[in-house]
């Protein structure tokens, strides 16, 4: 149905107002009367063989929803329903702001991919704890959180300690994205000097919590093998709980769209399809530098139960979708699963 009904129509429209309307329309319908009912009894499957134990937390399954879909927190309750294993929100930052100028959304359907510039647009932390504390299930939450663009980097650390405290109440796990290429600057964080004073800072507030939650770090797929080096070193060091592999891509790479469109589109950060072989190579390299030292979530061009299959044998402990989600539906979760299940038994 959803590839010969409603993709067509969400196509149709611009990816913005697509995203929107959807959200909209499962909002609706979850709240009418045993329709969350429906849709979890049609897409979600549990299995004891698909939970996975990580950072001392338990996922009824591996597959999750990557940040940058639910930017608000908006939408966890009823995105649960359609299978995940746990669901990111974010990226959050400490004051709201409007992000990057729109159209910042566009789809390249000859690569399956999506090219956006965002910007961070969101109605800030505070804001998001509002739906966070009327949370209504009981799936992992993830809090991804960033700085303002307005705010200098000589400042950073601070709006990620601010992200920090705030949301730690309301979310079962962090991730520092300092990996965005839409964000002014924000890729000048990537240095080993800022993210270790960071991580330090970080743990030294969860170390005076009555419940320490897990921090993970967000990398960009276009870091070269020394400084994956750099990144592994820096988690062992620090102690990160894991790694998120990848964010989007800066490079155009053996695109079929036509030059005169990407061009036309400008930049931004692609994902999708072309971002599969990449990111699942930065996922093997890592866990293999590393001799498997931390967690990876493995994200990417999941657009397939092989693709998912793929990120777990070059080492994801758990996945991540996004763009897959877009062009494949909802199904794809349950049919992962369902993989991942079928993987297990032979």
């Amino acid at each position: 149905m959803y590839k010969y009904f409603i993709k067509p129509l969400m196509f149709r429209m611009q990816p913005e107002k697509a995203h929107y309307f959807a959200m909209g329309c499962l909002s609706f319908l979850s709240a009418v009367p045993g329709i969350s009912s429906l849709i979890r009894m049609l897409f979600t499957l549990k299995d004891p063989k698909l939970e996975r134990k990580l950072f001392g937390l338990k996922f009824n399954n591996p597959v999750g929803l990557a940040a940058g879909f639910d930017k608000d927190a908006r939408w966890f309750n009823q995105l649960a329903n359609l299978g995940f294993g746990f669901i990111e929100v974010g990226t959050l930052t400490p004051r709201p702001q409007s992000g990057n100028t729109k159209p910042r959304l566009f789809r390249i359907v000859e690569d399956q991919g999506l090219i956006n510039r965002m910007g961070f647009n969101n109605l800030g932390a505070e804001d998001a704890i509002k739906r966070l504390k009327k949370r209504k299930t009981n799936i992992i939450i993830g809090g991804n959180i960033g700085k303002n663009t307005e705010t200098d980097n000589n400042n950073a650390l601070d709006d990620y300690i601010f992200n920090f405290k705030t949301l730690h109440d309301y979310v079962d796990y962090f991730v520092v994205n300092i990996s965005c290429p839409n964000v002014k600057d924000l890729s000048g964080l990537q240095n080993t000097e800022f993210l270790v004073k960071l991580f330090e800072e970080l743990h030294n507030i969860n170390a005076s919590k009555l419940k320490p939650k897990p921090i993970l770090l967000k990398i960009s797929p276009d870091l070269n093998k020394s400084e994956l080096d750099e990144v592994v070193d820096l988690a062992i060091k620090t102690k990160i709980d894991g790694i998120i592999a990848t964010n989007t891509t800066t490079a155009r790479n053996d695109l079929k769209t036509s030059a005169e469109k990407i061009n036309g589109i400008g930049l931004g950060g692609l994902s999708g399809k072309p971002v599969q072989k990449r990111s699942t190579e930065v996922i093997k390299y890592l866990k293999e530098k590393s001799n498997n030292a931390f967690p990876v979530i493995g994200v990417g061009g999941i657009h397939s139960p092989e693709d998912a299959i793929e990120k777990l044998n070059a080492g994801a402990d758990l996945i991540q979708i996004y763009t897959g989600f877009i062009y494949e539906g909802p199904g794809l979760i349950k049919k992962i699963n369902k993989k991942i299940l079928s993987a297990i038994d032979r």
